[in-house]
């Protein structure tokens, strides 16, 4: 059938989105079962634990969920022998479940806690607390009996601060702790120390990285990490003798990274088996899996459907669990058995069908910064194309962070749209991940100047190839990509509509208003203030409202404390001076971030409006 770009007949409602393959958050080998979290858009957005076993380990309504450092993860681990220990997305206070059993808390009200491990029988968490000024945080080891459930001062203190730390590793002997520091006035993919203390001690040894990750000992006397000296986050081993550092060498060196930004605590790129060789995630644009043994420098890839989002979740013997997106596969859980060569989806995983869901095309621009990275999920469907001459119409996503990547991974997110006749065009902007550091500092001080001239070069360079319609381009963010959206509509020209979620409209605003760990984001992206203060004027949004000719939907959490409403009804309020087509959409119960099935529902409904009625089609 012969119908318009943008009113080709959908499978795809906005609510099978929504229930759509879930976020898996975290996953462990439990005796004989595999134990993951997952989110639960219908139970309003909670993470859940599950197991492979069928059973759901922790019901509603609990929920797996941290809130230190705002973005939270390590919100839950487990013993072999079944008992659950989360942080509670309600009270932040770590809990007790035993199998069968009913949760009960073994920290006070006050404190958050996340990044939970079960170290050598020993539960180690990262502690935030915002009740004193300045706030401090803390790596504690919680004891396991409930001790501490009344008493704060049961919680173990090994080091504390106004810093943020990641990341506790504890040595085979248990004498010594490894962990990431990073101090507030520097972001952790910029600049993140590698730091050793004696437990019971105060002698630090700095081991002299440049952006740690993820300490694993592999010995007492041997320190596995990941820094960036040569530009890529590469594996590194470290050999001490107490806190002295007596040598270091890079481990497989490869032209990729195994690393990313430290937006939450329970991110693992590597795992370490018994026998001593490593899997390693390896990032160039998409995400690969590889088998390194360090003792004969062997590499071998592994075959895995996901090439995105991976994450190294744990390791048992030769296998490893590993969850992540795929560019024809949708989000999932696979036990991957590293000698047989075989990967098992536990949780999702399934092949998705190509007639509906496009694989992403990865693509190059030309940009005025050098190469713009990026990738196209053209309009796809079995039945429907559209009259000779027609060009589709094109939403331009921005990712948020904006020290964040991409992958190209097959979504259904992105397949109610292209299914519609509408593409989709994902863009790893410079300052993303994922492509090494210099591509990530490209946005050092340019923030709305770099990430807008790509997503631009990006637009235009689909439209010069004669892919998209140059008339019926949209550009799509939400957070840093939402602000992203906001100065490319400023600029004009490009742009013929504008959606921003929870978008960042005036830069005063949000040094102003941010919450801790992205205190200072903006010296290293704007400027320091009052320095860069005419920065932070001529480069807000705010500040030329009577640019925008466009039409522009916000959409807003009413309960955002990273950006919050003020920052979209800034916005919404000039363009509604100026009488320029908007539409404000306030979502309460909602954070930085959708989470909630309703709201997602109802975000996309909305969307799907706004762009038929500025487009000019009409959606079957």
């Amino acid at each position: 059938m012969t119908m318009p770009y943008g009113s080709w007949p959908s499978p795809f409602s906005p609510a099978d989105v929504s229930a759509s393959a879930p976020r898996i958050d975290g996953a462990r080998f439990v005796g004989d079962e595999i134990w993951w979290g997952e989110s639960v858009p219908a139970e309003g957005g909670r993470i859940a634990v599950r197991s492979s076993s069928g059973a759901t380990v922790l019901p509603a309504p609990w929920s797996a969920r941290s809130r230190v450092h705002e973005y939270g993860g390590g919100a839950w681990t487990a013993d072999a022998e079944g008992t659950l220990y989360f942080v509670h997305g309600d009270d932040q206070r770590v809990h007790r479940m035993r199998r069968g059993g009913v949760p009960e808390p073994i920290t006070a009200a006050g404190a958050q806690y996340g990044g939970l491990s079960l170290q050598r029988g020993r539960l180690l968490a990262v502690r935030e607390d915002l009740r004193p000024d300045p706030h401090l945080r803390a790596i504690v080891e919680i004891p396991t009996d409930g001790s501490a459930a009344r008493d704060e001062s049961a919680v173990r203190v090994h080091v504390q601060g106004s810093a943020f730390f990641a990341h506790p590793a504890l040595s085979p002997d248990g004498t010594r702790l490894a962990f990431v520091e990073w101090t507030g006035r520097s972001m952790p993919w910029d600049h993140a120390l590698l730091n050793v203390v004696e437990v019971g001690g105060d002698v630090f040894a700095e081991t002299g990285a440049r952006a740690a990750l993820q300490p694993e000992w592999i010995s007492d006397d041997e320190l596995l990490h990941l820094d960036d000296p040569s530009g890529r986050w590469n594996l590194q081993r470290l050999r001490l003798d107490g806190l002295a550092v007596r040598g270091r060498e890079t481990v497989a060196s490869a032209d990729a990274d195994t690393g990313g930004g430290l937006w939450v605590l329970g991110d693992r790129w590597y795992g370490v088996l018994a026998d001593g060789r490593i899997v390693a995630v390896r990032t160039n644009g998409t995400d690969e899996l590889w088998l390194i043994d360090p003792a004969t420098g062997a590499e071998r890839r592994l075959e895995v459907a996901a090439t995105g989002e991976l994450c190294v979740d744990d390791v048992s013997g030769v296998r490893v669990l590993v969850s992540g997106s795929g560019a024809d596969v949708d989000r999932g859980l696979w036990c991957v058995d590293v000698d047989a060569g075989e990967a098992t989806a536990i949780r999702g995983g399934d092949r998705v069908d190509t007639d509906w869901i496009p694989v992403a095309r990865p693509v190059t621009f030309r940009g005025a910064h050098g190469p713009v990275h990026a990738f196209d999920y053209r309009p796809t469907h079995p039945q429907a194309q559209a009259p000779d001459g027609e060009l589709p119409p094109y939403v331009v996503l921005v990712h948020g962070g904006p020290t964040s990547h991409v992958s190209g991974a097959a979504s259904l997110a992105a397949a109610f749209w292209t299914s519609r006749g509408i593409g989709v065009l994902d863009v790893n902007y410079g300052g993303s991940t994922g492509y090494g550091r210099a591509y990530r500092e490209r946005l050092n001080g340019q923030w709305g100047i770099v990430d807008v001239d790509d997503v631009i070069a990006a637009a235009r360079g689909l439209a010069e190839a004669g892919l998209a319609d140059p008339d019926r381009i949209a550009i799509r963010g939400g957070s840093a990509g939402g602000w992203t959206v906001l100065s490319a509509l400023v600029r004009g020209g490009t742009f013929a509509a504008g959606i921003s979620r929870y978008g960042v409209s005036d830069l005063r605003m949000l040094a102003a208003d941010t919450h801790d760990f992205e205190k200072f984001y903006l010296d290293g992206l704007v400027g320091p203030l009052p320095e860069a203060e005419d920065v932070y004027i001529a480069r807000s949004p705010l500040t030329h409202t009577d640019c925008i000719d466009v039409p522009v939907l916000l959409l807003q959490g009413a309960e955002d404390r990273v950006v919050p409403p003020s920052q979209s009804e800034a916005i919404r309020d000039a363009l509604a001076a100026r009488g320029v087509p908007h539409e404000y959409v306030l979502y309460p119960g909602e954070g930085h971030g959708f989470r909630r099935a309703e709201t997602i529902i109802s975000s996309l409904t909305t969307e799907l409006e706004f762009l038929a009625r500025t487009f000019g089609f009409t959606p079957a």
